[in-house]
């Protein structure tokens, strides 16, 4: 059984992914990938991608996220 505020919660997080994925499509996060610090190796038979600083961008703000969500309920 879900809670009464779960709605607008759901609301919220849908609003969110919205406004990523419109921010993504329009190229407004393009500078993302491509941090100081993402390791990428291009050579003719091999190419290696490692974003180290994107996902570490990536776990801050989602933890960040989870502790202010975690401090209102």
């Amino acid at each position: 059984m879900t809670s009464p505020s779960a709605g607008p919660l759901l609301i919220i997080v849908g609003l969110g992914i919205a406004l990523i994925g419109l921010l993504v499509w329009s190229g407004g996060l393009s500078w993302f990938g491509r941090l100081p610090g993402d390791i990428r190796i291009e050579r003719e038979p091999v190419h290696v991608y490692s974003p180290l600083v994107s996902m570490f961008l990536v776990s801050v703000v989602l933890s960040l996220i989870m502790y202010l969500i975690n401090r209102l309920f």
